[in-house]
């Protein structure tokens, strides 16, 4: 059976969330805050693995680079599964395919049962467990004036993730050592498979699904190619990859060059978990309030600005903090907005199907930005050349967002049938 949707507000109603719906979200949020926590403290784990392994470090990054291809390469047809057997089966299977990769990594016979673990097992099961099938979900199940901000929600769940479990992990490896720390992961990681129970008819009071399209998923994707918003979404979203692969790769090392501790690497990228929980939040409510494409549009060029100001003034420890709380609040509030529009226009039910080709764009832009900011460094001895592409793609992206038509396709509109 396929989940089922809560039925459409009544306006006369308070605007609050309804029971089933708030169940949902809680599901929704632990699922972000799991899958896209644990994934945060792996840089933690690269030089007890390595000492211990006998590996070299281009070695163990290669299982993580080859991690967000597979989790972008894998994520459209991930969200078509679910949004053709529903998101219940599909978190399921990935929270068991994370656990499993957790505990190869764990307990690895040789390096490549480590990158099947690290690279393979957990790339797939990110695609199931993330923003194109948990959110999906969610817009599928909330009305749509409501949508934007429960979208800001459960992403913020992933942003809760990124800024809790990085000294959870660290403590992990202290008190278990690396092998224990990834063991006791792999237990919290596990949580996400009864969740996934959320999303069925048992929980969700049974209530019909109120799309009743009979458009297919080759039909939706070709409707989408065929939009010119779509591929300007597509563009924007490479953007956002490259900018935050970059800043999460690269800041710590970045901050050391300049003559600062290293410690103010680690507490900068806290500083951008704890604001990404405000401003995903933040985005999604502005999303219901103002037009989401206006809004991205500002998004985007504020971090152009916020990369301008930090490249271009003196590198201290004040500007460190303040360039990770402004990087924080425009961090991944570009996801509920993306993913609304997506909605909005194309209608929510093969959410999970456009939005999985949007993000496979925003895994190769992360790609390019962890890649490219090494090889300029390599290359020239600085970052200055991918700090002036960012803010350039900053502005670029802020300007293609802006004339995107965000009004229903017309077949939304059309009339239905009794």
């Amino acid at each position: 059976m396929t989940d089922a949707m809560p039925r459409t507000a009544d306006p006369g109603r308070p605007q609050g969330f309804s029971k089933e719906i708030r169940f949902i979200l809680l599901a929704s949020f632990t699922i972000m805050f799991l899958s896209m926590g644990v994934r945060q403290g792996y840089g933690l784990f690269q030089i007890p693995i390595t000492s211990e392994m006998g590996w070299g470090r281009a070695d163990f990054s290669f299982a993580f680079a080859l991690q967000n291809l597979l989790w972008g390469a894998f994520q459209p047809f991930t969200g078509a599964v679910a949004d053709r057997y529903g998101p219940t089966r599909v978190v399921l299977v990935a929270g068991v395919l994370y656990v499993a990769g957790l505990l190869l990594m764990a307990m690895p016979a040789g390096l490549y049962s480590y990158t099947a673990g690290a690279g393979l097992l957990i790339g797939a099961a990110l695609s199931g467990t993330t923003f194109a099938v948990v959110l999906g979900a969610v817009g599928r199940m909330v009305p749509e004036h409501q949508r934007g901000k429960a979208l800001g929600i459960a992403a913020a769940g992933g942003s809760a993730g990124q800024f809790l479990m990085i000294p959870a992990t660290d403590l992990f490896i202290g008190s278990f050592g690396w092998s224990g720390a990834l063991i006791a992961l792999a237990g919290m990681a596990a949580l996400m498979v009864p969740m996934a129970y959320a999303f069925t008819d048992r929980f969700t009071g049974g209530l019909p699904d109120a799309s009743m399209e009979t458009q297919t998923i080759g039909q939706a994707v070709k409707e989408a190619l065929r939009h010119q918003g779509f591929w300007l979404l597509t563009i924007g979203f490479y953007v956002c990859g490259c900018h935050v692969a970059f800043i999460a790769a690269h800041l710590p090392a970045y901050i050391v060059d300049q003559g600062l501790p290293p410690w103010l690497g680690a507490v900068a990228l806290s500083l951008v978990g704890f604001f990404n929980i405000l401003g995903t939040y933040g985005a999604g409510a502005l999303g219901d309030k103002f037009p989401k494409k206006y809004v991205l549009s500002w998004f985007y060029l504020l971090r152009g600005v916020a990369f301008a100001l930090f490249f271009f003034t003196p590198v201290s420890m004040t500007s460190v903090l303040l360039f990770g709380a402004a990087a924080g609040a425009l961090w991944l509030g570009t996801v509920p907005l993306t993913t609304g529009l997506i909605a909005q226009i194309f209608g929510p039910r093969y959410m999970a199907t456009l939005f999985g080709i949007v993000f496979f764009s925003h895994q190769l832009g992360s790609f390019t930005g962890v890649w490219y900011g090494g090889y300029v460094f390599d290359a020239t001895g600085s970052y200055d050349q991918i700090w002036i592409a960012g803010i350039v793609l900053g502005v670029v992206a802020a300007i293609l967002h802006w004339p995107i038509g965000d009004k229903p396709v017309a077949r939304l509109s059309a009339p239905k049938p009794a």
